[in-house]
């Protein structure tokens, strides 16, 4: 009897095995076959190609929109180019190029310096930068938001500790020193600890959105731990923050979100939004830019981090109307907005960059299968 039982136990095994083995290919099979894969990647290629700025509408060239298809985050950002640069060419003589009497390696260092003199809290063992919407450069009570003033409020928040991470990882991988190995190393190690002990919420599973070193420009009353930040915590996977069970614990709250807020995608900035009237300007409305918008270039980061911890079935999902709207709308809008209107740069060249590197993930791993 017992022997029998473990050959029912083994045949229910290998069942099982057989199932996910089907699904899988099957899984691999659709990708390999969706024709809009391709569309939307030609189509972000060709507007990677048209420069270097944001995309239609922006003339600037700012290093946290292009880290994504080449504040706190514009030096991690930065680390994060010449690191993507380095591992995609194997080219390390940029780093001993001299610019302005330094090397870029000298410059990246005191890059570093920088944000550890000027941007740390040596309280928390965490950067901080001023208040914003979670990924996002504009702060609250200030027309143009962008430049931190007297109308700041200092406050630590998980993504830019987490680019910080990050960054600290691409700086050990291209360098040979092993005196910067070393320091990059227990930096990121430092940050990547106290992000874990301050920020993140083990009894509701997400991080909390800020700590406040000073005064607080919160509202009375008002918990904004309440709020969800989905693109930070998309960047907090990609560092290595969370395990897989906690992966699937948060996009599966994403979904939800999704659902309660009648928004189109996982791109959701946040829920639930800021109170009407809390910041100036275009994000005093609800579901409007880094207030509850829905943005591809932070979406399409999720779904890049779904594929590398393998569900691949949830990234699928989770990019399908991220295409649709593309090609539907012809172009890589900034930003969503409720009934899935399209807003900001047409041309938005985040987002498509995200949206062709997420493409190159799923044919990866879908022709590994065959």
């Amino acid at each position: 009897m017992k022997h029998l039982v473990c050959l029912f136990a083994a045949s229910a095994v290998v069942a099982v095995s057989c199932a996910r083995s089907g699904s899988r290919d099957a899984l691999a099979d659709e990708i390999r076959n969706d024709s809009s894969l391709e569309v939307v990647d030609s189509m972000a290629r060709s507007v990677i190609g048209q420069g270097l700025n944001a995309g239609s509408g922006y003339s600037q060239i700012w290093a946290r929109d292009m880290n994504t298809f080449v504040e706190t985050d514009q030096e991690t950002s930065l680390i994060q180019i010449v690191g993507k640069y380095v591992r995609k060419t194997g080219d390390r003589s940029i780093l001993s190029e001299v610019i302005g009497g330094k090397t870029v390696m000298e410059r990246i260092e005191d890059m570093v310096d920088y944000l550890m003199t000027e941007r740390y809290s040596a309280e928390y063992g965490l950067l901080y930068g001023a208040m914003t919407a979670d990924w996002g450069d504009v702060q609250p009570h200030d027309d143009f938001g962008c430049d931190m003033n007297e109308k700041s409020y200092p406050a630590i928040d998980i993504y830019d500790n987490a680019m910080f991470i990050i960054a600290m990882d691409y700086l050990q991988e291209i360098t040979d020193d092993a005196r910067l190995v070393k320091k990059w190393k227990k930096l990121g190690d430092s940050v990547a600890k106290n992000a874990r002990k301050h920020l993140w919420d083990s009894g509701r599973n997400k991080f909390i959105p800020h700590i406040y070193l000073d005064k607080s420009p919160l509202p009375e009353g008002f918990d904004e731990n309440e709020i969800y930040y989905h693109g930070g915590t998309a960047v907090a996977i990609e560092a290595g923050l969370m395990s897989r069970k906690e992966i699937r614990a948060v996009y599966s709250r994403m979904q939800e979100n999704v659902r309660l807020s009648r928004m189109p995608t996982i791109g959701l900035t946040l829920y639930p939004p800021y109170p009407e009237g809390f910041f100036h300007g275009v994000m005093s409305q609800q579901y409007c830019y880094q207030n509850g918008g829905d943005w591809t270039w932070f979406g399409g980061r999720m779904v890049q981090q779904l594929i590398a911890n393998g569900m691949v079935e949830e990234a699928y999902e989770a990019v399908r109307p991220m295409l649709d709207r593309v090609i539907a709308n012809g172009g890589f809008y900034e930003w969503y907005g409720k009934g899935n209107v399209p807003s900001g740069s047409g041309h938005f060249k985040g987002s498509a960059g995200v949206l062709s590197k997420a493409i190159g993930m799923f044919r990866e791993w879908a022709g590994k299968t065959e």
